[in-house]
Formats: structure tokens, C-alpha cells, sequence
């Protein structure tokens, strides 16, 4: 008896798809990295894993993660395919918005005396 195929196994293996490459062109490339498809380009060319990031990234800027969990693609495979756009051209990126500084203690404690003082 063979096996019966699942939805999510893949047609093409991922080496087809990179072709045969398993590091990107660039190491600037973090999971919450996000990114921004350029509006003005055609999508002529381009093989059908980097037409559909391309067609997810337009409506919005998406990250890294976010990518490859609608690709269906491991990460490192993701991040060649996004590495190959932004050298064409295709893909921006922009780092996540950094995240708040702790507030100083000293601050706190005079809001809460002054709350305190109130009650």
C-alpha cells in the first residue's frame, strides 16, 4: 500500500526551490525583520515561491516568520528567497521597531508616592 500524500507536503524540495543554494547573499536577516515589496516592479521572471512572497508582501509589510509560515517553507529557505528579491531589488526591509526602554525606577517610585499621597 503507498502512502497517501498530505496537503502540506511539498511538490518541489527545498534545494529546487533555492536553487542548490543553502545560505542567503545576506546576513542581515532576522525572524522579525520586516518587509515591504516594492510596488513598481514586474513580477516577470521571478520562479512561482518568489511571485507569491512577493504577492503577500504587497498589501503590507510582513516578517520573516510571518512569511515563511504562509510559504510553507523552512526559514533558511525563506530567507534565501527574500535575500535574492532585495538584491533584485524587489523586497525592502526594515528592522522592527525597537522595544521601550524600562522606565527609570526613580520615576515609578515618585508616581506611586504621589498616588499614594492622593488616596
Amino acid at each position: 500500500m503507498t502512502p497517501r500524500r498530505r496537503p502540506t507536503d511539498r511538490l518541489v524540495r527545498s534545494y529546487v526551490v533555492t536553487d542548490g543554494r543553502a545560505h542567503p547573499t545576506r546576513n542581515t536577516l532576522d525572524l522579525v525583520t520586516l518587509l515591504i515589496a516594492a510596488d513598481d516592479l514586474p513580477l516577470t521572471g521571478l520562479n512561482p515561491e518568489k511571485r507569491r512572497l512577493m504577492e503577500l508582501c504587497r498589501p503590507g509589510a510582513l516578517s520573516v516568520a510571518e512569511v515563511a509560515g504562509h510559504l510553507s517553507l523552512p526559514v533558511g529557505v525563506t530567507k534565501v528567497l527574500i535575500a535574492d528579491l532585495m538584491d533584485s531589488g524587489h523586497i525592502v526591509t526594515r528592522a522592527p521597531i525597537p522595544a521601550a526602554r524600562p522606565a527609570d525606577a526613580h520615576i515609578l517610585q515618585e508616581v506611586l508616592d504621589a498616588l499614594r499621597a492622593r488616596l
